[in-house]
């Protein structure tokens, strides 16, 4: 039964599978990625980059002979809802391997699941510190930037050229926490003040009580740490406000889908992994598969992001792994990921990019930009300002918290 996706209905749930069948077993991966609640939008753009690499290597003849199949499910943006999904795909569905995740929150829960079966975990786009850190784990690769990457290539220009008083806006999940305490050290370390840490509830749309505290407090910098939705409502308000100027807003990373078709909502600097405009090999090549592979699908965002790279990497470097391990076997698709190196032209960015092997987080170039103020068609909405080595912006404290159990311990399966 092969599934027809088109609109969020078509492709999530409560279970929907695809399979392109082969003479042997099929390779099955789980996709964990929200179709709904507050990070729907980049869950449904990292699902159809998921799908757009599958379909790739599928064209190619599968991995070691093998064609890929996949089954997904909504996520829903919660935690439960996650834990559910992820025991289902594994005891029931068959699936050895899990790709996907926006929601720190989510991601961790299925880290626990996965960890208990030994079911390798891409998590593809949440972007925690703690995901590489206190929440790591030996079966788990993150490959999204994580807050503290972002801010240490935003935080020292921030320091010395706009001011030192600080006021923190922080999503009341494990995203914002670990997010907001790197900013808190980052700051401090350079000699600034926190004025207030303000914590904000997953699914706010209001923001104006905290817009009015800022205005009262008259920080020189506000760093955010907000996600989906939130961050987008945000993001209108502080413009409907006037406040966009001053003070200077800096947000980590501005998801792609969330920002799409509403430039006039971006204000301050705000980092990401990549943009469909960066003028290097192989970028214009990757949007047009892109949007040859979102033909017909009337919810796509019709030029590829943040979100949706990720996802394709994380997914196109997983094949890649089989191979070098000429096998399916979790331990050795894990040892052929670890330590792994990936050449920057290969990946379409600046600098070359690492897999830690004590955190298992993909270190890579981190760029920083602001609205751009002259685009060049109605698809450019950001100015890269920066490009920052992963040496420089690595999180140097994560080795300390991470404790990756030991490969005896971990349940052998193969996919």
């Amino acid at each position: 039964m092969t599934a027809v996706l088109a609109g969020v209905a078509g492709f999530y749930g409560p279970w929907k599978h695809n399979r392109a069948y082969a003479q042997s077993k099929p390779i099955k991966l789980g996709l964990t990625n929200d179709a709904s609640g507050q990070f729907g939008n980049s869950g449904r753009d990292e699902h159809r980059a998921i799908r757009m690499a599958i379909d790739e290597q599928n064209a190619k003849g599968g991995v070691l002979g093998r064609k890929v199949e996949w089954v997904t499910a909504d996520t829903e943006s919660q935690p439960a809802v996650g834990t559910r999904v992820a025991e289902r795909f594994i005891t029931r569905e068959d699936c050895a391997i899990l790709i996907g995740a926006l929601s720190s929150g989510v991601a961790n829960a299925i880290t626990q699941v996965a960890s208990k079966y030994g079911a390798i975990y891409l998590n593809s786009n949440s972007s925690a510190p703690s995901e590489a850190a206190e929440n790591c784990a030996r079966i788990k690769f993150v490959w999204d930037g994580n807050g503290t990457n972002f801010i240490r290539a935003a935080v020292r220009n921030a320091m010395q050229s706009i001011g030192k008083n600080w006021v923190l806006l922080t999503n009341d999940y494990v995203y914002g926490h670990s997010t907001a305490a790197s900013t808190k050290a980052l700051v401090e370390a350079g000699g600034g003040r926190i004025m207030e840490n303000m914590l904000v509830p997953q699914n706010t749309r209001d923001f104006t009580a905290y817009l009015l505290k800022i205005q009262q407090l008259k920080p020189d910098v506000v760093s955010t740490a907000m996600g989906g939705d939130d961050n987008k409502a945000l993001r209108e308000q502080v413009v409907q406000l006037k406040l966009g100027e001053k003070p200077a807003w800096i947000e980590p990373q501005a998801d792609w889908p969330d920002v799409w078709g509403a430039p006039q909502s971006l204000s301050g600097v705000f980092g990401t992994t990549w943009y469909h405009k960066l003028k290097l090999p192989g970028v214009a090549e990757f949007v047009k598969r892109w949007q040859a592979a979102i033909k017909g699908d009337p919810g796509a965002v019709p030029v590829p992001g943040n979100v949706s790279y990720n996802g394709y990497m994380a997914t196109r470097e997983l094949f890649r792994a089989m191979e070098r391990a000429g096998s399916t076997n979790n331990i050795r698709i894990i040892k052929a990921l670890e330590n792994l190196k990936m050449p920057a032209a290969d990946r379409m960015q600046h600098f070359d990019a690492y897999i830690n092997p004590l955190t298992h987080q993909v270190n890579q170039t981190i760029y920083l930009a602001r609205r751009n103020p002259k685009p060049a068609d109605n698809t450019d909405h950001f100015d890269i300002l920066s490009w920052t080595q992963p040496q420089v912006v690595e999180d140097d404290a994560a080795p300390g918290k991470c404790k990756l159990v030991p490969y005896e311990q971990v349940r052998t399966v193969d996919a």
